[in-house]
């Protein structure tokens, strides 16, 4: 049993994997921005019982949230030993911006880089402890190439890739074992308005949410640093 950090697990990628780690036994803490939208469901405490998930408020650009998010935690499960970065914003940001959506790129680098790498700083003490340690990062396929002209969210997920490596560099000594998972198109809210490849042929959350119940298994010595996720064929 592990007792796993989960950022954006309120939808789509991150609700997914939070519900299989807690199918498969462990404990987990929630980071999300509104408490309420997990209430009534496996992932509400009331309903599986606060010795197995606790919720936490917690903002991808507000660092006091996640410092308060991981105090709580260690309060309430006396320990944490994995990180999983699901939490992560999208727009189509081109490269011939205008004036008025600069700030809109600020804000993907504060939340798709900076907050994942704030958290994941934050978290390590206790996630080196054990010699297990395990982290693990929603990138995109969108960190390994750029196939349109969205070069704000290239950008930061390009960058995020780079923090990764840094990150498993790190960590190696310490038996901490990193994992960028990069998909295509899933089958969530970010993904609603594509026309080009139906919802039924993209990558499904619960099967991204298997692969990381299967990388919490693995021994240090078999974990993939990236694992590359197609849902249709690339050119």
């Amino acid at each position: 049993m592990r007792t796993i950090l989960i950022s954006g697990a309120s939808r789509g990628i991150g609700r997914a994997i939070a519900l299989k780690a807690l199918e498969d036994g462990h404990r987990i803490s929630l980071g999300i921005r509104d408490l309420n939208s997990v209430k009534g469901s496996k992932l509400d405490p009331d309903i599986s019982g606060s010795n197995r998930v606790i919720l936490n408020h917690y903002e991808g650009n507000s660092p006091q949230t996640a410092k308060d998010w991981i105090s709580a935690t260690l309060d309430h499960f006396q320990k944490l030993d994995s990180l999983i970065n699901c939490a992560g914003i999208f727009n189509r940001t081109k490269f011939l911006f205008s004036d008025s959506e600069e700030g809109e790129i600020e804000q993907l680098w504060r939340v798709n880089v900076m907050a994942p790498w704030f958290l994941t700083k934050e978290a390590w003490g206790e996630i080196s402890k054990d010699g297990q340690g395990r982290v693990m990062f929603l990138v995109s396929l969108s960190g390994k190439r750029s196939k349109s002209n969205l070069a704000g969210y290239c950008m930061s997920k390009f960058a995020l890739m780079g923090l990764c490596q840094t990150i498993r560099n790190e960590g190696w000594d310490s038996g901490i074992r990193v994992t960028a998972i990069c998909p295509s198109w899933v089958n969530t809210d970010m993904a609603s308005g594509i026309k080009s490849i139906s919802q039924e042929e993209m990558t499904q959350p619960n099967d991204l949410a298997s692969i990381v119940s299967n990388l919490l298994t693995l021994p240090n010595t078999c974990i993939p640093f990236e694992i590359e996720v197609n849902c249709n064929l690339e050119k």
